[in-house]
Parts: structure tokens; C-alpha cells; sequence
């Protein structure tokens, strides 16, 4: 007798259900989320089956409670949330839904329709480290950018001068400069001596002038708060600027570790070696990509999951294409991001960007047709091993001749 188990994730507890190849209802639990409750949860279903020969169907493919399964030897096969959903209505007429409801539901699909799922293959402790680092630091970006439109929100509402003298808020130079100077009353007596002294201290490197900056901090418009309120809002430009600093700082050490990573993996030593791929950029393809050949079966099976191509309608004389939302929205970033870099650098690339451009396509649109064509070269050289050659690029021989 075969049997298939269904787990529907929580927070503070899981349910599971376990039934056979009739469907039956084999045994059902509630397992609360912690060292025991993990520990009975595993030796709760090897007294049912072998781990190897009991499959799980969950929803959320990652975390600690899917760690701890497939070290005990358990398949797991991520089922997602809109497939559930759209199942639903074969089991209840109702729109009631309840975990141990959705546990049998993720049981019995995977019972009858599980030959339309794949397991998950876990990937390498490198791909898994990389990964760690590459999200964290795309959290931090986000966290950034956060910030410096805050504190440049800010300094536009009482003291516009302060984010207009340096090109970007969030640059060092500019962080030091509304540390020490966070109210115009702070920088009254700032004079081209001074400013010139500021400058070299943290070694500005840019192209403007002393009296270039301060003429661009003296023409912003002037604010018109209250005494009390600018003290107040000056307080809060420091606390902003010290944040920013953090991130900014700890970003730089992150990005350093993971160009330090990606160059030491040879998945990673492929995907640099496409047109201004770079190192960051390589690392977060790499870090979605993963290791594990058998996951994309196909050129188009990646293009839809990194998002790249359309979704296409189509039901009698009615046929729309439409944009693909359901993806992997980090892998779609990192591979759009790089598609465009790589038309300043391949001429091949720059061609069917612009050909794209000349149809009416947007900006972006354009650059998801260009990385749909790079899709088909980045997976073949993956699947083989090799590391891109401009001198066997077909498409690219044809343009040049």
C-alpha cells in the first residue's frame, strides 16, 4: 500500500494527514513547532512507512520544518499555494477553509496528480550559502533605498540644499555631510575654507569645486520651520544618516564576501563569463539558478520561471498574451539586470534591444525580450558546463559578418 502525506505550515503548530492510494484517511495529527514536536512528527511517520517511500506535498519549499524532513529522508514536493487554491472547489462547495482541510488536500494531490510535480532537490552547501548571502543582501538594498528616500524626504521639507549638494543621499560623503551639518543653522558659517577642509578629510572625489557645492547648497529653495521644529528634525536627519551609514557599510562587506564567493564556484565562473555579467549580478542568477540540473528540463521551462515570457490566452477566435506575474521575482530581477548591462558590451545583444525598441516595445519590455533570447544560451551553457564564447555564439557570428 502506497501512502502519501500532506503538511499545511504554521506558525506555532503543523498539520499533517496521511492517507492511502484510495484516498483513505491513513492518520492525522496536529505537530507543534518545536524541538519535540518535530522530533515526534518525524517518528510519527517512520512507524508508518519507510522515509524514502513516504512522499510529502507542502506548500512553503523552504524553512527549518523542510530542513528537518528531507534530512530524515523524506521526498518533498512543493505544491504552490495557487494550485491549492485552485483545487479547492473539488472537495468542498463551501469556501470554508481549515489547516487539517488543506493538509488532506495536498495529500490527495499529490496522490492523483503527483506525476505533475517534481520533488525538491536540494542543492549544494555552496549554492546554499550563496544564496543566504545574496538575499540578505538584496534585503538591505531594499532597506536602503527605504531609507535614503525618508531622510532625502526629509531634508526636502525643511533644509532642501543638504540632499542637492552631493549626486546621492546615501553616498558616504553625503552621510558625513548631514551628520555634521543637519540643520541649515548648523552650516550657516560653512564657507569655501571649510567646506574645502570637509571635503579632503573624507577624501570627496568628485569633479565639483568647493564653490560649485556651496553655490549648489546656497540656490535650494530655503524652508520656513519653526526653531523648535528644525532642532527636532535635525535630530532625526542625524539618526537617519547613522542608519543609512550602517547599511551602507555593512552592504560593502557583504557584496565583498559574495564576489569573493561567486568567483570561487565554477556555476559562478560560467555565468561571469557572459557580457557584463559582473560578479554581483552573477551571484544572484546563480544563487536562484541553483546546482541541480534536473530542475529546468528545458531552455522554456527557465524562461517561465525566471518570468522573461509571456502568458498566452487563448480560447476559441479569443487569444490575449498577457504578463507573466506568477515567477521567481528575485531570478527575473538578477537576469533582466543583466540582459541590460550586456547591450552596452555585445553587439548582439544591443540588436535585438533595439529592434525591440523600433516595434513600440517599453524599456522593459525590450529588456525581458533580451533576456529571453540570453535564457536560451545561459541554460545550454549551464547544462553543459562550458563557459560562454562570443567566437561560437551563432547569432553574434551572423551580425558581425
Amino acid at each position: 500500500m502506497t501512502l502519501y502525506a500532506g503538511l499545511d505550515w504554521g506558525g506555532a503548530s503543523h498539520s499533517i494527514c496521511v492517507v492511502n492510494d484510495s484516498g483513505q484517511i491513513v492518520a492525522r495529527w496536529d505537530a507543534p513547532h518545536d524541538t519535540a514536536g518535530l522530533t515526534t512528527l518525524i517518528v510519527s511517520l517512520r512507524k508508518l512507512a519507510p522515509p524514502g517511500e513516504l512522499p510529502i506535498a507542502i506548500e512553503r519549499p523552504t524553512g527549518l520544518l523542510v530542513d528537518t524532513l528531507v534530512d530524515a529522508g523524506h521526498p518533498i514536493v512543493p505544491i504552490h499555494p495557487n494550485v491549492v487554491k485552485a483545487c479547492r472547489p473539488r472537495y468542498r462547495a463551501a469556501g470554508g477553509k481549515s489547516d487539517p482541510g488543506d493538509a488532506y488536500m495536498l495529500a490527495d494531490i499529490l496522490r492523483t496528480d503527483g506525476h505533475r510535480f517534481r520533488p525538491l532537490s536540494p542543492i549544494s552547501d555552496d549554492i546554499r550559502a550563496l544564496r543566504v548571502l545574496v538575499r540578505g543582501r538584496d534585503d538591505l538594498v531594499t532597506q536602503r533605498i527605504v531609507l535614503a528616500n525618508q531622510l532625502r524626504s526629509l531634508l526636502d521639507s525643511f533644509w532642501p540644499g543638504a540632499a542637492a549638494i552631493f549626486a546621492a543621499i546615501d553616498s558616504p560623503i553625503a552621510l558625513a555631510f548631514v551628520s555634521r551639518y543637519p540643520t541649515p543653522d548648523s552650516a550657516a558659517r560653512l564657507g569655501e575654507k571649510r567646506l574645502a577642509s570637509f571635503l579632503a578629510q573624507h577624501s570627496y572625489s568628485g569633479r565639483r569645486s568647493p564653490a560649485q557645492l556651496l553655490e549648489r547648497l546656497r540656490d535650494a529653495p530655503v524652508g520656513h520651520a519653526q526653531e523648535g521644529e528644525v532642532d527636532a528634525t535635525g535630530e532625526l536627519v542625524r539618526a537617519l544618516a547613522i542608519l543609512l551609514e550602517q547599511h551602507v557599510l555593512q552592504i560593502a562587506k557583504l557584496s565583498a564576501r559574495i564576489e569573493h564567493a561567486v568567483a570561487q564556484l565554477p556555476d559562478g565562473r560560467i555565468i561571469m563569463s557572459f557580457p557584463r555579467a559582473g560578479r554581483i549580478c552573477a551571484a544572484q542568477i546563480l544563487a536562484e539558478l541553483g546546482d541541480v540540473r534536473r530542475r529546468y528540463v528545458s531552455e522554456d521551462h527557465l524562461a517561465a520561471e525566471a518570468g522573461v515570457c509571456p502568458v498566452t490566452h487563448a480560447s476559441g477566435k479569443s487569444r490575449g498574451v498577457v504578463f507573466r506575474w506568477a515567477c521567481n521575482h528575485r531570478l527575473r530581477q538578477a537576469i533582466i539586470c543583466f540582459a541590460d548591462n550586456s547591450r552596452h558590451a555585445s553587439p548582439w545583444a544591443a540588436d535585438i534591444y533595439h529592434r525591440a525598441k523600433a516595434r513600440g516595445c517599453t524599456h522593459q519590455h525590450a529588456a525581458r525580450i533580451l533576456a529571453r533570447a540570453w535564457i536560451r544560451i545561459l541554460w545550454r551553457a549551464w547544462q553543459n558546463h562550458t563557459e560562454y564564447d562570443p567566437d561560437l555564439h551563432v547569432g553574434a557570428l551572423k551580425l558581425a559578418a
